[in-house]
């Protein structure tokens, strides 16, 4: 997979070694010179230009991406990155960095985001979730598909533990996609039992979010 990463800061360069370390190819695109550290990233792909222009993307060959990572901490230009690399290019999948939470509503499909990463939103559902029984937390937002990424930790008197997860009645729209038990991450069966502190990570539409709750940690509300 070719991946390109607008932004060669700290984070764009630390998303950049994960995915060459899994095998991508990927691009690192940034328009100041001091960015440009490639003893940093020695086996990525470099461009120093600005990528809010049309030729310094068809310079960059956004074409040939199947992701682009829009990693600035402007939220301004990730959005332009975002609606230039879906519209002009077709590129099918963006994920955008969101540096200010007030900012979180325009990262959607309008501007060409599929997946908006707002990372003091991500650091607040994290420590959430860790320490946090009973209640549900919101890890992020797959904008494309106006769906939820959730996670709750199973309290010892929810009306779930020892069931089964077939013989649950799941909310509609609602897809259990992993347990995680000690540390391990369980691809859930229907004749898997729930038990208590298990962490479980759900897709749902936005809505679903109090149905599960009253499910699965009814004495929590």
């Amino acid at each position: 997979m070719r991946v390109a990463i607008a932004g060669a800061g700290s984070v764009g360069r630390s998303v950049a070694r994960e995915l060459l370390e899994n095998g991508h190819e990927v691009l690192l695109i940034d328009k100041d010179p001091a960015a440009i550290k490639r003893a940093s990233v020695p086996n990525a792909q470099w461009l120093l230009a600005d990528a809010c222009e049309v030729t310094s993307l068809e310079e960059a060959g956004l074409q040939e991406c199947q992701v682009v990572v829009a990693a600035t901490g402007d939220d301004k230009v990730n959005l332009v990155v975002s609606l230039l690399a879906k519209t002009e290019y077709g590129v099918p999948r963006t994920v955008a960095r969101v540096s200010n939470p007030k900012n979180e509503w325009m990262f959607d499909e309008a501007w060409g985001v599929d997946v908006a990463v707002s990372m003091p939103r991500l650091m607040t559902a994290l420590v959430e979730e860790a320490v946090s029984v009973g209640d549900l937390v919101r890890i992020f937002t797959f904008q494309q598909s106006n769906t939820d990424m959730l996670e709750l930790t199973l309290p010892a008197d929810s009306p779930v533990v020892a069931s089964r997860v077939g013989d649950v009645a799941w909310p509609q729209d609602t897809a259990l996609v992993a347990i995680i038990r000690e540390g391990r991450p369980i691809p859930p069966t229907p004749v898997d039992p729930l038990e208590a502190g298990d962490e479980l990570l759900f897709v749902a539409s936005p809505d679903m979010g109090p149905q599960l709750e009253e499910l699965l940690a009814p004495h929590a509300r």
